[in-house]
């Protein structure tokens, strides 16, 4: 067990090690000005900097609730939308040109609109967030609801389940894998919308501090913020895998 919790561990971390030193190889090949690529110890002395001295956690803090609440309220309207979109073939005919002209903008593109419409302030940056959120949801959701084979459905009234059993007992089990994969993919595009969103006069956040340290070309703080808001993603994609590991063992044991 230990062996392969080593090998496990020691797969994760080459790729990353494989990263710093093609990190360190282009910084000192002499391609590529020096003064343009911070090398990685300069990058993690300013994150140790910027944690103590200055307003990072609170940074972090900001762009994660911002993304968490966009995504959950995203997802919250997507679900049904996306469900229904799924069941009912004529819902779908009638919405899917729709939702796809509307998941085709991207979210930067709307920004003046957002500004004219909702201020500058949270609520604001909140708009973006669940608009990326809910498109990407409604998509995952109707492509995965309209796959469920029907199969489950005519067994089930076979054996003499109603209608409302057949959609707490049958209906809603085969739906969580869909609505925990729409959320795992609106969590990547809310994090990919970040910096759009903290567009909208943000005095903190990642997205923030990185369109600040842009405008005084603080490279190393440019950085910083990347790979904060990459490993956060990560983190948080992870965090979610697990529980669906944990929801979803039924699926697995009923394969086996």
């Amino acid at each position: 067990m230990n062996g392969s919790m080593g090998r496990r561990v020691l797969l994760g971390v080459v790729p990353w090690l494989g990263v710093i030193a093609l990190w360190y190889a282009v910084r000192l090949s002499g391609l590529v000005n020096v003064a343009l690529i911070p090398a990685p110890h300069q990058v993690a002395a300013k994150f140790v900097d910027l944690l103590l001295h200055d307003n990072l956690l609170f940074d972090i803090y900001a762009s994660t609730r911002r993304v968490l609440l966009g995504v959950v309220l995203g997802i919250a309207a997507a679900v049904p939308v996306g469900f229904l979109l799924g069941w009912y073939r004529a819902a779908r005919i009638f919405a899917d040109p729709m939702i796809n002209f509307f998941r085709a903008l991207p979210p930067i593109a709307l920004i003046p609109l957002v500004i004219v419409y909702f201020g500058v302030d949270e609520l604001a940056k909140l708009v973006i967030l669940f608009y990326a959120s809910f498109f990407s949801g409604v998509i995952v959701m109707y492509e995965g609801v309209s796959q469920i084979t029907p199969l489950y459905i005519r067994v089930s009234k076979t054996l003499g389940a109603n209608e409302f059993e057949i959609f707490r007992k049958v209906i809603i089990p085969l739906t969580v894998p869909h609505i925990l994969t729409a959320l795992r993919v609106a969590l990547g595009v809310a994090w990919a919308t970040l910096v759009a969103s903290e567009l909208i006069a943000a005095q903190s956040g990642l997205g923030a501090m990185i369109q600040n340290a842009s405008t005084y070309f603080l490279l190393d703080i440019i950085y910083v913020g990347i790979i904060c808001i990459g490993c956060i993603a990560l983190i948080m994609d992870l965090i979610l895998r697990k529980i669906s590991a944990r929801l979803l063992v039924w699926q697995e044991r009923a394969i086996s």
